[in-house]
């Protein structure tokens, strides 16, 4: 099986993400050698979050409206509560999800992330996983929700919380060497 040093990876962030849910997957994708571009709505710094505390700023390498969807291999949504809320309201943010979704490629989504797949209109049959205060929503949008660490369902990998991470990294992980293999 490749390993992720081939891949390229997208993680799509605002103000207002849970700054673990940004930090610790792009690290861990960057220790397995991965290629990872942090895209925004401006490439000015954005403000993450430690729960309801100010986190660290990170400088977006790109603007949302410039990703091209065949440059990457796997896009990555971390949470926070004002991050996707955000992001759901902005058209080039959706498409690129409705995108990731459409194209096979794997789609990550972390605790509020999956708000954005259900504003994608990509959750209709879908089983998910997320943060207490979205399932709602996203049984609404169609997904049948349940309780678990991580949840994989075809190209969709999801999780509820920040204690899940390492669940979530390692079903990413395998789901981009997965795919490679298969277009190797």
């Amino acid at each position: 099986m490749p390993s992720l040093s081939q891949s390229h990876i997208l993680i799509v962030a605002t103000d207002g993400f849970e700054q673990s849910e940004l930090f610790e997957p792009r690290q861990a994708m960057i220790d397995a050698r991965a290629r990872v571009t942090l895209a925004s709505l401006e490439t000015d710094p954005i403000q993450g979050m430690k729960h309801d505390e100010k986190g660290d700023r990170i400088t977006p390498d790109m603007r949302i409206g410039d990703v091209r969807i065949a440059d990457y291999d796997g896009l990555i949504l971390p949470g926070g509560v004002a991050n996707p809320d955000t992001l759901r309201t902005h058209e080039e943010a959706v498409a690129i999800v409705r995108d990731f979704m459409r194209s096979g490629k794997p789609v990550a989504a972390i605790c509020h992330g999956p708000w954005l797949l259900a504003e994608a209109d990509c959750l209709a049959g879908r089983t998910v996983t997320a943060w207490p205060s979205v399932r709602t929503d996203l049984t609404n949008a169609g997904a049948t929700v349940v309780d678990q660490a991580v949840v994989v369902d075809g190209n969709l990998i999801t999780s509820r919380k920040p204690d899940d991470i390492p669940a979530f990294v390692d079903a990413f992980s395998k789901a981009v060497m997965e795919a490679a293999s298969q277009t190797a």
